[in-house]
């Protein structure tokens, strides 16, 4: 039977259809809709329309009528009632406002709120039945995820900028406002503490087809030492040694076995960036760097600045590369481990891409102030 609907286009809607029809940005069913109205405009059947666009006759009955009743508004989806809300705008903002406070604050002895104990707590504090899936959907929107943190450490030094600008500059080639001569040399130095020897009960297995390396998780203890590196800031060489324990003696050590080698030896100076640790901590520190190296100059970081060691960097690619996963049958296997990273990583070393200037750290205080100012304001109101 042919269609009581019979469609007539005018040129825009003509336009406008072939349009939607031949874009591949829109939304597959603007096109099929499209496509039908052309096809019944072109004198098509619906049954001879649902053929070529792989569709039911009703489809192509439907669009038909939709749009010989609304022209191009008919193409447009109904509006739907759909279901009725479970909860309002207040339900949801008192879970935010709780998602946002700690829990100790509420008397919760929790450290943090994971979805389902901040379901539990609506339940018992607001008669609020939200499952833990809706509550983690309404604080994406926000972008909050309480069962996570992240940890800080607040700069203390009141002198902290004057005492990292000359490391940043060291870092940079500069001292004292002059470029750092040929024969002169930086050197980071650091411990790494506490590197214990963890002999597994079975051995580990290797990785295999679909497997990963398997380490047995119980282990026999086999004692601890310290690893004690120098980190040449500006030729990319690393010196190291294992000592029992930290202390000024296994520093004294580790600088004797830096400025006995060449090209220290004969350096005009060579400048020590340390942190405050107990080994080299003080001025007694740099009055005895002085007197058993005349061309070695110690220079102290600030409190709380481990960030800005180089040494640290180097520490942490010798954690990942050759100390995890702590599989080591006694003390000795552990330096020689260390040794012989040593060797490999000196083969392929080179200087860190030190990008952090005076500039930058001005510009982070800065901003850090800025915060605390405005937090402080915000408390005070």
């Amino acid at each position: 039977m042919p269609s009581p609907y019979q469609i007539a286009l005018s040129c825009d809607e003509q336009a406008v259809l072939t349009t939607r029809a031949r874009s591949v940005r829109g939304s597959y069913r603007d096109r099929l809709r499209a496509a039908i109205v052309l096809a019944a405009a072109a004198g098509l059947d619906n049954a001879a329309i649902a053929r070529e666009l792989g569709v039911c006759t009703d489809t192509a009955r439907k669009w038909r009528r939709r749009f010989a009743e609304g022209r191009l508004a008919g193409l447009a989806d109904a509006p739907r009632s759909g279901r009725p809300p479970v909860f309002t705008a207040t339900d949801r903002a008192e879970v935010v406002a709780l998602a946002c406070a700690l829990p100790a604050e509420s008397g919760v002895p929790l450290s943090r709120w994971s979805g389902p104990d901040l379901a539990r707590e609506l339940s018992a504090r607001c008669q609020l039945a939200v499952s833990a899936s809706t509550i983690r959907r309404w604080l994406a929107r926000d972008a909050l995820k309480p069962w996570q943190h992240r940890s800080w450490i607040s700069v203390r030094d009141p002198q902290f900028a004057a005492r990292a600008a000359p490391v940043l500059d060291l870092y940079a080639g500069i001292w004292d406002g002059r470029p750092l001569g040929a024969n002169d040399y930086v050197i980071c130095a650091d411990e790494k503490t506490s590197i214990q020897a963890r002999c597994r009960c079975h051995p580990t297995l290797p990785p295999g087809k679909a497997r990963a390396m398997r380490v047995e998780h119980d282990y026999d203890r086999g004692g601890a030492l310290a690893y004690l590196a120098a980190w040449d800031v500006r030729r990319g060489r690393i010196a190291g040694r294992c000592e029992d324990t930290t202390g000024i003696a296994p520093f004294a050590r580790l600088a004797e076995q830096v400025m006995t080698t060449e090209p220290y030896a004969s350096a005009d100076r060579v400048f020590w960036i340390t942190d405050n640790g107990s080994s080299h901590r003080g001025a007694a520190s740099i009055q005895r760097m002085a007197q058993a190296w005349p061309n070695a100059q110690l220079i102290h970081l600030p409190a709380h600045a481990s960030w800005l060691d180089q040494a640290e960097i180097y520490f942490s690619v010798v954690q990942r590369k050759a100390l995890t996963p702590n599989n080591f049958t006694g003390l000795d296997q552990i330096r020689d481990r260390l040794a012989a990273f040593e060797a490999r990583y000196n083969a392929i070393a080179r200087p860190f891409d030190w990008k952090f200037t005076r500039a930058d750290l001005s510009d982070l205080l800065h901003r850090i102030d800025a915060h605390d100012k405005t937090k402080t304001h915000a408390l005070a109101a």
